[in-house]
């Protein structure tokens, strides 16, 4: 699905073969238009009244006309507010979103909103708000399945129609970032484990590891990080023990990381070198200890993975 702006105005025309398409795309919901009184006769929506109500709202100063198109056909229209007139109101609006009812329950609803919250986000907006007609209940099951709240009930500043004012915060998109850690599993069972404290996540005990750096496999990058943070230059990650996913801020950026978690044998000896120091201020790192499986399992504090116990015991052979 395309988007793009359409920026009617006096003087500039919306050229006809595209007002055709719009205005058989607003004929086609006759019944959010019975609903919304937008116009006088929903069963005789004409292309002059669909070309000035796109005027008067391209108008506004704040306002976007923006078109969705698949495979080169107009699928749908959305029409939205960078500031409310309230301004108390910091959140942009979506004033409109219209799906071709020749094309519904294709996902293109889902879609346009998708696409509606990205640019907000882009322009480092926090949330979003909208408006919805108190006698359109599937219009309000359709948002609040996207993650809408409702927040409020006031009239609608046009036309004085009840509605509903629902609002979705927009958190920050997190970078994707590639990680591997390595368990390190002493004679008798207990694995190596170091303290960490994270801005996001606070404090948690995690194995020895980190993100990846470009062109390093999870295999090597596993290697690097057990020996930057221990010392131990003499173990080699073994086989993988599983991944998993999470979410943690690195470097002040939000991160969704995905890591490999290998696991080895080693000799139960504390972190060695006269580098660690500064490698575990750079990375958050408060102590280390060696835990015991039945620790593990009655951990007073998080454990990364959180399954820790749980996989190590189906690898008997650690």
């Amino acid at each position: 699905m395309i988007l793009g702006p359409l920026r009617p105005a006096p003087g500039r025309p919306v050229p006809a073969p595209l007002l055709t398409e719009l205005t058989a795309l607003y004929a086609g919901r006759r019944d959010f238009h019975a609903l919304s009184g937008d116009f006088p006769d929903p069963d005789d929506i004409r292309e002059e009244q669909v070309a000035s109500a796109l005027a008067d709202e391209a108008a506004h100063p704040d306002a976007e006309v923006l078109l969705a198109r698949s495979g080169g056909r107009l699928v749908g229209i959305a029409i939205t507010l960078a500031r409310h007139p309230d301004p108390a109101d910091p959140d942009p609006w979506i004033g409109l979103l219209m799906i071709d009812a020749a094309v519904e329950r294709r996902g293109y609803g889902r879609r346009l909103a998708a696409a509606l919250e990205d640019r907000f986000r882009a322009a480092g907006r926090t949330g979003v708000r909208l408006a919805v007609l108190e006698n359109h209940p599937a219009a309000l099951a359709f948002w609040t399945a996207l993650g809408f709240e409702v927040i409020g009930h006031r009239p609608d500043r046009q036309l004085g129609r009840p509605c509903a004012v629902l609002r979705k915060p927009l958190p920050r998109l997190r970078t994707p970032r590639r990680a591997a850690r390595v368990a390190v599993v002493d004679p008798d069972g207990a694995v190596f484990l170091l303290r960490y404290d994270n801005v996001e996540v606070g404090v948690h005990w995690a194995l020895p590891g980190g993100g990846l750096e470009a062109g390093e496999s999870p295999r090597e990058g596993a290697l690097r990080e057990l020996r930057e943070e221990t010392g131990w230059t003499d173990l080699e990650p073994g086989p993988l023990l599983c991944t998993w996913e999470h979410d943690v801020t690195h470097g002040g950026v939000p991160v969704h990381r995905h890591e490999h978690v290998y696991v080895t044998c080693g000799p139960r000896r504390e972190p060695v070198g006269p580098r660690l120091t500064a490698a575990h201020a750079a990375d958050g790192i408060l102590t280390w200890r060696w835990w015991s499986r039945e620790e593990l399992s009655a951990a007073p504090e998080p454990l990364w993975p959180p399954d820790l116990a749980r996989l190590l015991d189906e690898r008997r052979a650690f």
